[in-house]
């Protein structure tokens, strides 16, 4: 493996940038004890700061190991474009009519299901929120489904007094179930949207090798984690008057969100969208509740930070995947996926040249596959959990605990793609 200073650097602090995802709870609980220092202890503890914070740290590296030129120079050549998209999309998404409009559709579809099967009103809507949406990822892409499954999951969920293990099992199969409901398209699963052009993947492609095998697996996780926790859920209450939201601002809402799906490959287009969002969410202060700002600039700055980091480790990780056959691929970008994001992963593979269809094929459905088990395999993980978060212990989600929820459903998505 041949590597400047530069990288070498880049790869250190990129593993430091991983083991703080890992001690985002130490960094919370230190915050609660030392009152002189925890604002410091409080900001290292955000999980969506991890990856910006120590991106700065390599741009001020690369600074003082060669100069600040260099550093400006490699910055710009950045693209941003999923950062900025993701901000977008959460924001839009995010919003109250839409969410409206969300809850409605699984409630339609709910009711009849509680007639026909004679369950209950909250177990049903759980697993049409862990099944539909994750594959409606593949129309408004994978943020946009995060987003609002995350936001259902949070008024059916992580409002009400829950146990640990359906808080964490829970998110184990709606990460996993989010990475693998976006791969029946091929733009909308960030690791499918970096080969698809290369590889002259289309959709219909997408649908053909990926479809079935993605839908199979996002039931059966569904299905195990509903009848594992069904008696835990918390039935809704019945409200005696249901906001009234008129048709016309709900179908604006939607179109702004087409729009910005379909102009997802160009910022300059969706972030106007969006600026203009923000005025008619501003002309109709009735009809919203207030946009999640915050949360959203939060994952684009973390989202940001692994760009910057990301885009260096390719001297170590294209050897590994040259040397791979197509079944070590999949198993090896699926443990890759975990601590890299299986976009950037991706992206290494498709530059491999002479490639098999079966390694290609192995390497996309092992990242995503992978794409549950870590905050940083898929890139709208932080988007759920900056929607979450605050529900959690300490307003900090484990990751060793994350971990260890997601293994069982992405063991699901392995069988899925190996044996179907």
């Amino acid at each position: 493996m041949n590597f400047t200073p530069t990288e070498l650097g880049a790869s250190i602090i990129f593993a430091i940038a991983v083991l703080h995802t890992f001690c985002t709870s130490y960094f919370e609980a230190l915050a609660k004890k030392s009152s002189r220092h925890s604002g410091l202890w409080h900001l290292l503890g955000e999980v969506e700061i991890v990856f910006g914070f120590w991106a700065a740290i390599f741009i001020i590296f690369m600074w003082l190991a060669n100069d600040l030129e260099t550093a400006k120079e490699y910055a710009r050549k950045r693209n941003f474009t999923e950062p900025l998209f993701v901000f977008a999309i959460m924001v839009v998404a995010g919003s109250k009519p839409i969410l409206h409009f969300a809850t409605q559709f699984l409630h339609k579809i709910g009711a009849g299901l509680q007639i026909i099967l004679r369950t209950k009103q909250a177990p049903t809507l759980y697993f049409l929120t862990l099944s539909i949406t994750p594959l409606l990822g593949s129309l408004i892409t994978e943020p946009a489904a995060m987003t609002l499954a995350a936001f259902l999951l949070r008024d059916l969920v992580y409002r009400h007094k829950c146990s640990t293990p359906l808080m964490f099992g829970t998110l184990g199969v709606l990460f996993v179930n989010i990475s693998i409901g976006g791969t029946l398209t091929n733009f909308a699963a960030p690791p499918v949207l970096m080969v698809a052009a290369t590889w002259g993947w289309d959709s219909a492609f997408m649908f053909r090798n990926f479809g079935f095998e993605a839908c199979v697996a996002i039931f059966i996780n569904t299905l195990i984690v509903t009848l594992l926790f069904h008696k835990q859920l918390v039935e809704p209450e019945i409200k005696n008057k249901v906001a009234h939201i008129p048709l016309d601002i709900i179908a604006i809402h939607l179109l702004f969100l087409a729009g910005v799906v379909g102009f997802a490959h160009d910022p300059v287009i969706f972030m106007w969208l969006l600026l203009f969002f923000i005025g008619f969410t501003t002309a109709y202060p009735k009809h919203q509740s207030p946009l999640i700002l915050r949360e959203a600039l939060l994952v684009g700055f973390f989202l940001a930070g692994l760009v910057v980091l990301g885009a260096l480790q390719g001297w170590w990780l294209q050897p590994i995947l040259e040397k791979m056959s197509p079944t070590a691929v999949f198993y090896g970008s699926l443990a890759l996926t975990a601590i890299t994001d299986n976009a950037a992963l991706t992206y290494l593979g498709s530059l491999v040249q002479g490639t098999s269809p079966e390694f290609k094929l192995a390497l996309v459905s092992g990242a995503v596959a992978g794409g549950g088990l870590t905050v940083i395999a898929n890139a709208p993980n932080p988007a759920g959990i900056a929607i979450l978060r605050s529900h959690f212990p300490n307003a900090a989600v484990s990751a060793g605990l994350l971990l260890v929820a997601a293994i069982p459903p992405t063991i699901v998505a392995i069988l899925a793609f190996r044996l179907l």
